[in-house]
């Protein structure tokens, strides 16, 4: 495959020579075109000795091979990364001031887009519109992942390990038709329900009994899915607008459950908010009545307590608070298993496990793949560091009996791809 790695210029730039020499040792011949800023960082002779090919920023080097549309138009795939906030804002402005910038408006290929920058740059709305704006014109805009930035910062805006941004460029180049944008078409047509987040159960009016789920995979499966063709529908319980962007559904987009106000669009996905498990559990049933596939990704809460006063819960000196009695809630997935509302729906599930003294994460999800009558059950570890909150998961999905169909790992991209793959082998 013919590959245009693009750099732009952040402290990440270190990271596209592991991913240079990565994708050369799969096979793949890359060409590197680094902005000016990226050279600051790492120099020229880096690229050249491990992609083979001359590096340069300027559109007037080799004018008559007219290099600033030639790239383009001969590449199978171009990966920036680092995509700085300055090079998203430039793509989408559709500038055309260096060789990368003019590369990207002459590529027909699939681009892909590994953003990094300070958490404060990536949340700014001038970003997030800019975002968006790629991702509606094809370009597969990857999440960035969370964790240490430059100095003692942490938060999202780190860009993904190579392996990841690797993996998923790959997928969305074997999945695009030759000359043309990212996305397989799979889906085209389809009604696609998914659940994201983590639901609340009140134990009073300010607290509740929650859970640690982002909703950044269930969001994943939804951005797959549109792109892959299909309308979407993601009730959102409890999810930040900022992880809901990257489906293309961000601030402004969608509606609370209890609002009489229509659902919003934005990016091929209608957006419904809910907050409790009863309130999740209409909005997916609703929504199923006409889905082709429903996959409920959102962590729900097994309990609820059974009364919720009206007034705040005080905390009286030296006394014990009252005993919480929990009641048990509806199991929305055995129950879309067992009610499909159309014939030929898909029913998947998802599974958080930690493994016990009665058995592993593995034997655990076999027994709610069987009990459950989903015909796919992802199966994942949850616990510190693992699942919940982080940029990348680790997936066994099952089919109906317990029976390992698929494995993935890497970025929550990664495995939504590989669980709509699994979805479509289904059909098959």
């Amino acid at each position: 495959m013919r590959i245009l790695l693009g750099v732009s210029g952040g402290i990440a730039a270190y990271k596209a020579v592991l991913l240079l020499r990565l994708l050369r040792e799969q096979g793949h011949a890359v060409r590197v075109i680094p902005t000016e800023a990226a050279l600051r960082f790492v120099g020229a002779p880096t690229f050249e000795a491990l992609s083979g090919e001359p590096v340069t920023t300027e559109v007037f080097d080799d004018v008559p091979g007219v290099q600033h549309v030639a790239l383009g138009q001969g590449a199978d795939l171009v990966v920036v990364a680092p995509a700085t906030a300055d090079l998203l804002s430039r793509a989408a402005a559709g500038r055309a001031d260096d060789l990368l910038t003019t590369t990207l408006l002459a590529a027909r290929c699939p681009v892909v887009m590994a953003p990094a920058m300070h958490t404060e740059m990536w949340e700014h709305p001038a970003t997030r519109a800019n975002v968006a704006v790629l991702r509606e014109r094809g370009v597969h805009v990857i999440e960035p992942a969370s964790g240490r930035l430059t100095g003692k910062d942490t938060g999202p805006g780190r860009l993904p390990e190579p392996e990841d941004i690797a993996r998923e460029a790959l997928a969305v180049a074997v999945a695009a038709p030759p000359g043309e944008p990212a996305g397989p078409g799979d889906l085209s047509g389809k009604h696609v329900v998914v659940s994201a987040g983590g639901t609340r159960e009140p134990i009073d009016p300010v607290r509740f009994i929650g859970n640690r789920s982002s909703g950044r995979q269930g969001v994943a499966l939804a951005a797959a899915a549109a792109d892959r063709g299909a309308h979407v529908t993601l009730v959102a319980a409890n999810v930040e607008d900022s992880v809901l962007d990257a489906a293309g559904a961000g601030p402004g987009g969608g509606r609370d459950a209890a609002s009489a106000a229509g659902p919003g669009r934005a990016g091929g996905v209608t957006v419904v908010h809910v907050g409790s498990t009863a309130e999740l559990a209409d909005a997916v049933h609703a929504a199923a009545a006409t889905a082709d596939v429903v996959v409920m990704a959102a962590a729900v809460a097994d309990f609820r307590p059974e009364n919720t006063p009206d007034a705040k819960i005080k905390k009286v000196p030296g006394e014990a608070p009252a005993p919480i009695r929990l009641v048990e809630n509806p199991d929305i997935l055995a129950g879309l298993a067992r009610e499909r509302r159309r014939a030929g729906q898909v029913v998947v599930g998802f599974a958080a496990e930690t493994g016990d003294a009665a058995g592993g994460v593995l034997e655990h999800g076999r027994q709610k793949a069987r009990r459950k009558g989903a015909d796919l059950l992802a199966v994942n570890a949850v616990g510190a560091g693992l699942g919940f909150g982080t940029a990348s998961n680790e997936v066994t999905v099952l089919d109906g009996a317990g029976e390992v169909v698929a494995r993935a790992a890497g970025s929550k991209r990664a495995v939504a791809d590989a669980v709509w793959d699994a979805v479509v082998k289904v059909w098959s």
